[in-house]
């Protein structure tokens, strides 16, 4: 085991786990608003604007976030009129590329779980603020969505910590987050194993803070 290279790869590891948290913030950020969203219109009396949302859902949940990233990256790219658009100022960088595939990704699941949370809320509820005379609209946004929002964050906590992980899957497109430059230290001293402790330790310690943050807000936001 050579731990001198481990107490230098420690340096490079932990400024990459900086892309790493970049990319994990915005596709989350953009992820949460896009499941709001959905799970809004899968919520919706409307059967074609449910199942269109389903749809969504169904197809990013089904596939591997890896395919995603290679046809937005890649297949996209291969489209000769989005070429000559405005859009290709956005879609021939890898780290754009990245952040769409997985706020679309994790917009799924969000969707689904916010879904569920919308249809857990107790009839009762709505219908006392129908009853204070409270517009529709008030009640969806000062009433569901927060209720919503707390009684979702354990499932969410843990699509948080898959979503981290997933972040891994950008060095496939060249981008050089943890594992981007794990691969590169290893490329070049042939030591995968000490290399990919540290960078395994370096994930575990941010899957570590994350899941006490989650603990935290449910344990603040909790029904009493």
């Amino acid at each position: 085991m050579d731990f001198d290279l481990m107490i230098d790869s420690f340096p490079k590891l932990l400024n990459a786990a900086v892309v790493t948290l970049k990319l994990l913030s915005v596709s989350l950020i953009v992820g949460l608003f896009i499941g709001l969203l959905f799970a809004t219109l899968r919520i919706n009396k409307n059967i074609f604007i449910n199942k269109f949302a389903y749809g969504y859902s169904y197809i990013f949940r089904g596939t591997p976030l890896l395919v995603q990233i290679f046809i937005i990256y890649f297949g996209l790219g291969q489209i000769e009129y989005l070429r000559s658009t405005f859009l290709w100022v956005i879609l021939k960088e890898p780290y754009w590329c990245a952040i769409i595939a997985f706020s679309l990704n994790t917009g799924a699941y969000t969707s689904e779980i916010l879904r569920s949370a919308f249809q857990t809320i107790k009839p009762g509820i709505i219908e006392a603020g129908k009853s204070l005379g409270i517009s529709n609209k008030i009640i969806f946004y000062k009433i569901q969505i927060p209720i919503a929002i707390r009684q979702s964050l354990p499932a969410y906590g843990n699509e948080i910590i898959l979503m981290m992980k997933g972040t891994s899957l950008a060095s496939t497109v060249t981008l050089m987050d943890l594992t981007g430059v794990a691969k590169y230290i290893i490329s070049t001293t042939f030591k995968p194993i000490e290399v990919f402790i540290v960078a395994g330790g370096i994930y575990l310690f941010m899957t570590f803070i994350i899941h006490n943050l989650i603990k935290f807000l449910e344990k603040k936001y909790s029904f009493n």
